[in-house]
This record gives C-alpha cells, structure tokens and sequence, in this order.
C-alpha cells in the first residue's frame, strides 16, 4: 500500500525541443522513451522555464551577462515551436485497495498534453492555475511509471518593438500571464516568455475521500482575548459507495524544538454520497488569548500547526491536509486625516514602510531556498510590507510561508497593468486578456492558494490600472467582505449570516488598482513616483508628494563593483563619463551595457547635480561603486525618513519601487541578483526601524518616531558632532525624554551647523538609549556638508589610518555559520562623559516590540574555536586565543572616525585567480556599511552557509582602510 500524501517529482527530469523530437507521447511514456541526457535530450530545470533548462545545458548564452541576451533568438523572431518542449520523468508508484493517485501541477506557461504510461490527457490554457488529474487507472502494475509533458508558450508572444517600451508591443496582454516578459524600464525581454513547468509537479495518494481546499479563518471578540477559529473543506467521495468519515480537525502549536502542544482537537461524522463533492463547515473552534501574529517590528509571528484528517470507515486514514495558520485580523479604510490608505492589524494602526516585488528569477528557478532569503532580507531592513506587482506573478505558497514567517504583509496585484491594459504607448488594449472566463478562472484558484496565509493582506486589480468592467464587477462580488470583517462591523456573528470561511475569502479588502481608493491621489491618475535620483532633503519637504500613500517611490540601485566584474564582460567595467552641461549640471553617459541593464544616473540635470561627484570624480570602477554606496545610503534613508517625519500627519505609508531585481538590472534594488547588499539595504534598514531617532534634513530638527504601540519613559537622545580631525566640537544631550506611542516628536534644532566656524564637512552621531542602563535603543550616523558645499574633503580623508580592534566569535555546525564581531575603534579612549560608546543595543522581550532575534530561531548550534584557517594576518595584526575569540587589531595612528566600514565573506581559495569572484552569497549582517566614532565599539552579527568543502574568510573594508584590503577576520 502507497503511503498516504503528497511526494514531489522534483528530480531526474530531461527536456528537448519538440520539433527535435520525432516520437509521440505515448512511444515515449511505452516503447521508447529517453534513457538520460543524450541529444536531443538534455536535463530540465523544473521547476522552471525552457530558457532555465537551456541556459544550465550552456545550448544558450547566459542572459544575465553582459549582451548576452541579445544573442538569445526571442519567440518572436523563432516562432512558438521554438520553444515548445517536452519535457520527461519517471516516478515509482503501485497502489492499492481503494487507493487513488492525482497527478498535479502547481502551474505551468502557458497550455500542455500530458501522457502518462500511452495515455493522453490535457492541461488546459493559464498561467495561474492548478491541474489535478486522477491517474489511478494508467498506472503500470510494475510500479513504474513514465510521465512526458509537452508545453506550449503563450498564445501571444508578441514582438518586442526597436524602441524596446514597458511591456513590448502588449500582445501579451491578451494571454492570461505575466506580462514583464516582454522586458520593462528595468529589464530586458525574457526570450521564452517564460514557457515551462514553472512550480511544483507532485503525486498525492488519497483513499476514497479526499480534502480539497480547506478555508481556515480567525474572528476575534473582547478586545482580543477571545477568538474563534473556522474552517470548511470540500470533501470528494471517489467510490461507489456511501462514505461514513470522521473529520479530524487539530491545533497545535511548536513549544521547544519538534515538541508541539496539541490546543484543540475536534472531531465529526460526516457521510458522502457516492461520487459526490460535498462542502463542510466545523462547528467553530474557540480559544481563550491565543498568540497573535503580528507584522515585522511590532511583535512575534505566532503559527499554529492546523492539520485536517479524514478517516473513512471500513478504510482508514483517506487523505491529510496541514497548513501553518496565524490569528489575526486585518482592517483597511482610508483616512479621513490624510487621504491615504491606513491598515489595522488586531486593531492597532500600522505605519506601512515596504516594497514593490517583481519575482525572484526571471526564469523562474523559484526555491524555498532562494524565497527564505529574500524575505528575511526584506525583514531584515525592517520592512512591513511587500507589493506582488501586478506585471509578476500570483506569487507561490513557498514566498508567503516565508511572509508569514518573518512577518512581511502582502499586497497581491492580479495580472493587469496600465502599460499593457489600456494606458500604454502605443495605446494598449483596454479589454484584458481575450479571455475573460479563463482570467477569474485563475483568479478564484489564486485566492484558494493562497487565502490560508496570515501575511496575505489585501487584493488589488492591477498596477496603474482596473481590470475591464465585467472582471472588476466580479472580482469585487467574489472577494466581498463577510460582514463580520467590514470596518463597521460589530463582535457578534448573526445566526443567518453564513460562516466566514465559507467565502472564497471574506476578509481581506479588494482594491480595484494600485492607484485607486486610498492608493495615490485615489482617482487612477498617474500620481505615484518619482522614480529617480532626489536631493536628500527634498524628501522632507512639504511639496515633495501630495498624497497619503505612495504605491511606488524609487531611485538608484547601483550594485558593488564585484557584482558589475561577475555580471559584465571588462567592457562593462567602463564607469560612466561625466559630461558637464552649460547650465552647471553634469550628465552621466554610461558605456552600452549598462544602458542595456537599465542603469539610472546619479544626476538629474536641472534639478539635481550628480551626488556621487559630490564626493569627487570617480577614478575607476572600485571607486565609483563605493560612491555610489555612499550615495544608496543617503537616499533610501532619507526617503524613508522623509515619509517617517510626517507619519499620521501627512502619510500613512509608503513602498519603494523597487526592492530586487529578477534579473542583472542597474537600477532600484538593495541587494542585486546574486543576492549581495547595497548599502541602500542598510540606509533602509535603519531608517525603518520600529522606534527610530533621526535628522529632519530640511529643518535640521532632531526627531524621534516611535511606530509602536507602547510609550517610551525615562530616554534620552545623545547628539554628538564629529569632524574630519577627531574633535568633538559639539555634544549635547536630550534626556528624561517620554515618547508617545505611534508619534513623531521633535525634540530640538541641531545648533552646529549655525556655530562659529562649522567644518565644511563632518559627521552627526545621533543615539536614543534608556537613562537606566544606557542601552541603545536607535543609533543613526550621518555624514553632512554646510549648505551650498559637497563631500569633496572627505577624498584626502581616505589617507587616515585609523587603529581598529576586532574581536571575533564564531560557531558553526556543518556548512552553516555564525560569527560575531565586535570592532572598536581605537583612535582615542572613550569619553568618560560619553556613556553610551559599547553601543549595548537594547534587548527586546518577547511579547513586546520588533523581536527580530525571534524571526530565526537557531538550533542545535555548538560554539567552536576558530579554525587557523578562518583568519590571514594584513599589515600588522597581533592575534590571540581568548576563550574562543580571537583578537585581531589594524596598526594607525590617527585620530577620527572609523567611515563607511563594510564586512564581507570569501571563501578561502590558495590557487584563486586575481579576477575570480570569491564572495560567498546570500550573508545576513545585522548591519553593515557602518561608522565608528573615536573610542566607540559595535558588535556585528553575520550568518551564512558555505559551500561544501569551502573555508570562509571574513573581510573588512572601509572608506579608510582601502590599501589594506582585504582585512582578514
């Protein structure tokens, strides 16, 4: 008897080209099917597209390299069966009884015929739905089973015009999918339109009765401390006799490890006709004070284990379904304050600073892997919202479990765009897709993947744009509210109202496009952006943006220079020239392959002079990307600080465009494709956090904003003014400071800039700490020029040496890596007067705010001593063994701040060639592209796993310490 449950066909598959192909389906899954990866069949990419599996078997160029992919023939110049390919597996599998196998596929692009063992069946035109087929009677007695897929692309390609243009020539717009494969203003077209089995392929072994789509959803009464859990499920009778079942329903929830606490368990008799689908509602589950889940930076991310079984008498245990589920509740309205959209979760107000998402892959190489770590990165920057971009996809299961891990709300476009749907150039089709029936076929399917999710916050229509009538009529009567879930809703649940989860969903709101009811000016005109380089201060101005919610807000995303040498030939290694223009302004001119990767200048003549020559012209490629580093950081912090200046008052969120790129691009992104930060990443970061002390850069006011629900008491704000000597010249104090929840306070004027004789150039520490204890409750550290001047003098300051000390821990277990550093900067003693200098960061309790340590547990980690190999001596380091630590220092003798100080992580190669790319990718700083002040010290936390067989080294690099790189760790 086969195992009850689902088993994923992830492996072994092989692929070839159609029309290389002279057998049909049924020889190739009879008599003569593939025996491995010999011509003209290669292996697959599943899931994945048909330019994965080509792009892995180097049959095509790469298409993130440099020109690349201008080498790759697109659709529209090959035709469809070009890209049309079979696809081919084999799975084991012998049933028995009354057992029954579904063969399923998460999603394929665009249309299929499946055989299996001779037999033909078909998957029908979509990109965003389920296929299930019931297999169990071609089976193979022998238990081996042959599985060939042939996929057909998109019915309309389309052609991708000279000009290029967002969307292409739109075609693509009258199928059913994505529609950024056309290319985009950020990236180039996608060669196969992203044909292929692009998500999970599995077989589920089921008795007679199975579970199809439970609904789960949580209401709340008595402010919280009383909840109800409901749950309805279809059940499906496959047999020829009447089924008597008992419905098992369990809640639990983890404790320590793999121990879980079973909170409820009910069970019901429930009989099913033969043949016969049935809908079933439990009886309401209550619970007394369960754990909320909350969003990223205002508490934990409660999950409980819901499991729902199926026993059918005279059979046994029929089918199981088990899903993570979190108690919470989501309101929307617009406020009458502001105009802007403002979201409640369990009825505190959220103040949203997030992210426009595309995917993660342009080729759809989608993993669990690969999604833990955009999410957390996303966390990470303390992040509360991410915006499934209605141009992308209807993201997976796999990208919300990791929301609803690390606490990302998710906002869920549909697949319309203005640029394709209505309001592009040329003039697109206003109608949609040519089939209307088929897009709320995909629509309603959606919404049943992925309803269960807590991080699932609201649908939207589309990006700049409302679906056609009819399919905005229907979404909006599908996706209509349970009345226990409309703002005016009262506690009691009516006994004629239906059950909440008896809905296709019911709670969340529906939102007809991005531009609409609370989003923008709220009337879909084209009131988001902008989308490029902005004078730091501008942010904080009045007039910069008139409405209380910008959808989309971006500017530059320059990556680090390894990831310009990894991704680009040496031509591309050519940085910009800076043409200066008869009205003072300098215009960048970038080499061709950075055009075609979409770069946004730095500069904006007429209206903002180049920030990066701001700190002087650039001399190379390495000197232009650290500028521009320093450029990220200013403008993403003061973006978001901008938008933190005026929370309540003038805004009520606020999501940049865009945060990654699925592709090589130049432009909008904190961490490119191979998944290294830029230091925007952490300007973002620390402009968001949950209780935040900041620069108004247009008033030089000292601010304090405290997003959360809970008061602060007895804090203190410690300003210090340091310039390119070492001096202190300014320190002044701000204390027995009480902060109100969810309020922005200003708490007095930065008096340096207005003193006699300012330095032209210098730094500002700003610090919030707790009186009690001087831990540090927010640090923010700028670098500033007086009005009028640039950063020029901070050139020569790369020639100060300033002494560091560094004091390492790491642990380890197998491939996977912790290490700690705590780097001081030895310059001067501290201050006596300064108390705050060990940069003690407040620890947070579990039931209070922004628990980040919470978001990944780490497990079974055993504390080593560094390994020799671990650590390389650069210019004078004097090391020792300490209780595990091990001691490094960096030799100087000047005076001043430690600037712009990065980690990085390599591996430790003894042949390794001056050109190779030794960065070992993704790594998880708790921050980087940080300053010292003199006598000061911060700890810096990274994990990271290596590849096997591979010694990691860590690397310090900084404004600094250029010559001396890299500093090994």
């Amino acid at each position: 008897m086969a195992e009850i449950g689902k088993a994923l066909l992830e492996s072994g598959w092989l692929a070839a080209r159609s029309t290389e192909v002279e057998l049909t389906g049924s020889q190739l899954t009879t008599t003569h099917p593939p025996t491995g990866p010999n011509s003209p069949w290669m292996e697959a990419v599943v899931p994945g597209t048909v330019l994965a599996t080509l792009v892995k078997n180097k049959v095509v160029a790469d298409p993130f390299y440099g020109l690349e992919n201008e080498m790759i023939i697109d659709i529209a110049d090959s035709g469809r069966e070009y890209y049309t390919f079979w696809f081919f597996t084999k799975f084991q599998c012998t049933l028995s009884g009354a057992q029954h196998l579904d063969l399923n596929f998460r999603a394929i692009n665009y249309s299929a015929e499946v055989y299996l063992n001779g037999h033909k069946m078909v998957l029908p035109k979509g990109m965003f739905r389920r296929h299930s087929l019931e297999v169990t009677d071609i089976l193979n007695p022998d238990g081996e089973n042959l599985l060939a897929v042939l996929v057909h692309p998109p019915d309309h390609p389309g052609r991708i015009p000279p000009e290029g243009g967002q969307g292409g020539d739109h075609e693509i717009g009258k199928d059913v999918a994505t529609q950024y494969v056309e290319g985009w203003d950020w990236i180039a077209p996608v060669r196969d339109r992203n044909t292929g089995i692009w998500d999970e392929v599995s077989i589920s072994v089921t008795g007679p009765v199975n579970i199809i789509d439970p609904h789960l959803v949580s209401s709340f009464f008595d402010q919280y401390t009383r909840a109800y859990l409901h749950a309805t499920t279809e059940l499906e009778n496959r047999s020829a006799w009447v089924a008597d079942c008992s419905l098992n329903i369990q809640v639990a929830t983890e404790l320590e490890g793999s121990v879980c606490l079973i909170e409820y368990l009910q069970t019901q008799h429930v009989s099913v006709p033969p043949g016969a689908r049935i809908q079933y509602t439990f009886p309401k589950l209550s619970f007394y004070k369960p754990n909320l889940w909350w969003p990223n930076g205002l508490g934990k991310q409660s999950l409980y284990n819901v499991s729902i079984t199926v026993d059918v008498k005279g059979y046994g245990e029929s089918d199981t379904w088990g899903h993570l589920f979190g108690f919470r509740k989501i309101e929307s309205h617009i406020d009458s304050a502001t105009g802007g959209r403002l979201f409640k979760v369990n009825g505190q107000p959220i103040f949203i600073r997030g992210g426009n998402w595309i995917l993660s892959d342009c080729l759809l190489r989608l993993s669990k892997e690969r999604y833990k770590t955009d999410i957390k990165f996303h966390a990470d920057m303390n992040l509360n919202m991410i915006r499934c971009w209605g141009g992308g996809l209807a993201e997976r299961p796999d990208f919300y479990h990791y929301c609803d891990v690390y606490g990302l709300l998710v906002w869920q476009e549909f697949w319309i765009t203005g640029d394709v749907d209505g309001r592009g150039i040329p003039v697109s089709n206003p109608d949609g897709p040519l089939d209307h029936d088929l897009f709320m076929l995909c629509a309603r399917d959606t919404v049943k993947l992925l309803r269960n999710h807590p991080s699932l916050t609201l649908w939207v229509g589309g990006n700049e744009q409302v679906p056609p009538d009819d399919i905005n009529t229907a979404l909006k009567n599908d996706l209509k509210l349970h009345p226990l879930f409309e703002s005016h809703s009262g506690n009691a649940l009516s006994i004629e109202e239906e059950d909440p989860s008896q809905y296709l969903d019911g709670t969340r709101v529906y939102i007809q496009g991005s531009m609409w009811d609370g989003f923008a000016n709220g009337k879909g005109d084209f009131t988001d952006g902008p989308y490029e380089i902005q004078n730091p201060e501008d942010f904080f101005k009045d007039n910069f943006y008139n409405y209380g919610f910008n959808p989309e807000v971006g500017s530059v995303g320059m990556p680090v220079s390894a990831t310009i040498r990894a991704t680009m030939p040496p031509k591309g290694w050519q940085i910009p020239l800076f043409k200066k223009l008869t009205n003072g302004y300098t215009e960048e001119v970038p080499n061709p392959i950075w055009e075609y990767h979409k770069y946004i200048p730095y500069s904006k003549p007429g209206k903002v002079h180049d920030r990066i020559e701001l700190y002087g012209i650039p001399k190379d490629l390495d000197d232009f990307c650290l500028k521009a580093q320093l450029v990220n950081y200013v403008q993403y912090r003061a973006l978001l600080e901008g938008w933190n200046s005026r929370m309540w008052s003038k805004y009520t969120g606020v999501l940049i465009w865009k945060t990654q790129n699925p592709w090589s691009g130049l432009r909008g992104q904190f961490y490119d494709y191979l998944l290294d930060q830029t230091a925007g990443f952490y300007g973002c970061r620390c402009a968001a956090e949950p209780i935040h002390v900041q620069l108004n850069l247009a008033t030089y006011f000292i601010e304090v904003v405290n997003t959360t629900s809970e008061e602060l008491s007895n804090v203190a704000v410690e300003a210090s003014v340091w310039d390119l000597e070492g001096a202190c010249p300014s320190y002044n104090v701000f204390d027995k400071l009480s902060l109100p929840p969810k309020k922005v306070m200003s708490i007095s004027e930065l008096n340096y800039p207005k003193s006699e004789n300012p330095k032209p150039v210098y730094f500002l520490l700003l610090k919030l700490y707790n009186m009690s204890n001087n831990s540090i409750i927010s640090r923010n550290f700028y670098w500033l020029y007086l009005p009028g001047g640039d950063y020029k003098l901070l050139e020569p300051y790369r020639n100060k040496r300033i002494p560091l000390q560094i004091t390492s821990k790491t642990s380890h277990k197998d491939s996977s890596y912790e290490i700690e550093m705590n780097v001081q900067n030895k310059s001067e003693k501290p201050d006596p007067k300064i108390l705050t200098y060990k940069n003690n960061f407040a620890n947070r309790h579990e039931d209070g705010e922004f628990d980040m340590a919470s978001l990944e547990p780490v497990h079974n980690k055993t504390e080593e001593k560094q390994k020799a190999g671990l650590f390389q001596r650069l210019y004078r380091q004097f090391p020792r063994e300490t209780d595990g630590s091990k001691i490094s220092e960096i030799k100087g003798s000047d005076v001043g701040v430690a600037f712009f100080l990065k980690f990085s992580v390599h591996a430790l190669k003894t042949d390794n060639k001056g050109g190779d790319d030794t960065r070992i990718l993704p790594v998880h700083y708790s921050d980087n592209y940080f300053s010292l002040v003199p006598g000061e010290e911060m700890s810096i936390k990274m994990s990271f796993e290596v590849p096997q067989g591979v010694t990691p080294r860590v690397t310090l690099e900084g404004w600094n310490y250029q010559s001396e790189v890299p500093t090994v760790i």
